[in-house]
């Protein structure tokens, strides 16, 4: 089960004591504090210990009182903000929460830890898109960002463990699939079972260093069913027939218009970290700006709108190896603005993902 903890800097008591949220994601899913690099004078800093004392105590009510009131002369602080962020999860408010981490990662977006933590929070809600997405963005923004990297890794096993289930559920008889969902499972049981110890969340009070990154949990036994059971381990490459090269193209095909639909409904959805998530690093930005800037331009341009939808049709795709084009007419709506026009994707597969990499408008 995963726990949100207010507890500071390194020393992190078991908080079997403190309210917990239901998730239907291991413990090794973490909620982590603001990075090290936020500093805070004295006179601060006891504004951030006295609500983290009132977090460990459970007096919620209060300590979003007193973060409000140091916010209302500081509104900018990414600190206080960060640590509201962590007391409005604590107290149930995933809503309020997700709120508050989404503007952090829009007015700071150079700080992974509000992305990772959206993740957690999309997560917990069993929003495993959204939760990749954000936390694609916390690795973007800081590639050796270790937590976001495992945390990444439990999401991608948990989309799995959907995809495994889906597939027995349209073809019971598929023997390949059950020791691969076992394996899965046996990932998420409790820690007991699994050995995968409590890691909890900490949240900031000075500059000091956040906790260490707990260790990974140990390979599973031998005595599990291997994840690709079924693998034969010949020597040699067996060669595809012209049937499984048949559905191995027509997959590509529906992956690729899963990346491309997704992209549009994080638009539609006013979802900035999942629509920058789309576009690989690789990606050309117009006119060759830097990248930041872009990114930047994008965001005021989506967060300034009060409503926005994107919808799409005649859909084409064509995939050569791990390159795809996607050819597609484009209506968009957005306030008193509407705009219909042709718009071509190109796409890169990047490990089991599918990124825009170009984007042009016309055929």
């Amino acid at each position: 089960m995963l726990q949100l903890s207010p507890f500071p800097l390194t020393a992190l008591p078991h908080p079997t004591a403190m309210p917990t949220m239901p998730s239907p994601l291991p413990r090794a899913l973490r909620l982590l504090a603001l990075c090290a690099a936020l500093t805070a004078s004295a006179a601060w800093a006891d504004e951030y210990a006295d609500v983290n004392r009132m977090l460990k105590a459970g007096q919620f009510t209060e300590a979003l009182g007193k973060a409000d009131q140091y916010l209302a002369g500081k509104p900018r602080d990414p600190q206080m903000r960060f640590l509201k962020g962590v007391v409005q999860s604590e107290s149930g408010k995933s809503a309020d929460a997700i709120g508050t981490f989404t503007k952090l990662t829009e007015d700071y977006p150079e700080l992974p830890e509000p992305y990772n933590n959206l993740a957690v929070l999309y997560a917990n809600q069993s929003q495993f898109d959204k939760a990749r997405a954000a936390l694609e963005m916390a690795i973007r923004t800081n590639p050796s960002y270790a937590t976001a990297h495992e945390n990444l890794g439990d999401v991608y096993a948990k989309l799995a463990s959907q995809a495994y289930s889906k597939a027995l559920q349209l073809d019971g008889s598929n023997t390949a699939v059950q020791p691969k969902l076992a394996l899965i499972r046996d990932l998420f049981a409790p820690a007991g079972k699994a050995g995968k110890g409590t890691v909890v969340a900490t949240a900031p009070v000075t500059a000091t260093p956040a906790a260490p990154v707990a260790t990974p949990p140990a390979v599973v036994a031998s005595s599990k069913p291997p994840l690709l059971a079924n693998v034969p381990a010949a020597s040699k490459p067996v060669a595809a027939t012209p049937a499984t090269s048949a559905v191995a193209s027509a997959n590509a095909d529906k992956d690729v218009e899963a990346a491309v639909q997704a992209w549009a409904s994080a638009w539609s959805a006013k979802d900035v970290a999942g629509y920058l998530a789309a576009y690989g690093s690789e990606f050309e930005t117009p006119g060759k700006v830097a990248r930041k800037s872009w990114e930047d331009e994008r965001r005021k341009r989506i967060v300034g709108k009060s409503h926005i939808s994107v919808k799409l049709s005649k859909l084409s795709i064509a995939v050569n190896g791990n390159k795809a084009t996607a050819k597609f007419r484009q209506d968009y709506n957005a306030d008193t603005l509407s705009v219909a026009s042709s718009k071509v994707l190109d796409l890169t597969k990047v490990g089991e993902r599918w990124v825009i990499v170009k984007e042009s408008t016309g055929s």
